[in-house]
């Protein structure tokens, strides 16, 4: 694989009408499920949201989740604090992560909407979807195709790199 799918990874917030096909979808979880975790636990459960009604209540949930409107799908990527109390944060990062880099190499759009620790998003989303109070909500993905064009962008700053010591 290419490192340039990495810099082409962009925040899509306009979708084009059309589904998702439900590989592509498949594809998707299981790139999150194959994100790295301490002490490969993976803390990560998902929700698939693709129906009309409920990417509505997302989208009218979440204060910077407008495009869930149009989006044709969303992840709601949760962790399981109880069998990784301290990591289930980074890991359930790390797996939407690569969500996102894999919409990216599928050509769909996507963007990150975060929920943990923002409690009021966390209790939306919860009752909006069904989940369990025993699980963390730590983000929302939103999916569809992409209506908007981002280039490619690579942020390196040699200015933040320090080499052997600070």
């Amino acid at each position: 694989m290419s490192a340039d799918i990495i810099f082409r990874r962009r925040s899509i917030r306009r979708f084009a009408p059309g589904q998702i096909p439900e590989e592509a979808l498949r594809t998707l979880l299981g790139a999150g499920m194959s994100a790295p975790s301490s002490n490969d636990r993976q803390p990560w459960e998902f929700v698939l949201v693709t129906e009309r009604a409920h990417l509505d209540r997302l989208a009218e949930a979440h204060p910077h989740g407008k495009m869930l409107f149009e989006a044709a799908a969303a992840i709601a990527v949760c962790g399981l604090p109880g069998i990784s109390p301290d990591y289930w944060v980074q890991d359930c990062s790390a797996a939407t992560e690569n969500i996102l880099v894999a919409a990216a190499a599928l050509g769909l759009g996507s963007v990150w909407l975060g929920c943990h620790p923002r409690q009021e998003r966390v209790a939306a989303v919860r009752e909006i979807l069904g989940i369990p109070a025993s699980i963390g909500v730590l983000s929302l993905v939103a999916l569809g195709r992409p209506a908007e064009a981002k280039e490619p962008r690579d942020r390196y700053d040699e200015a933040r790199v320090h080499r052997e010591t600070w």
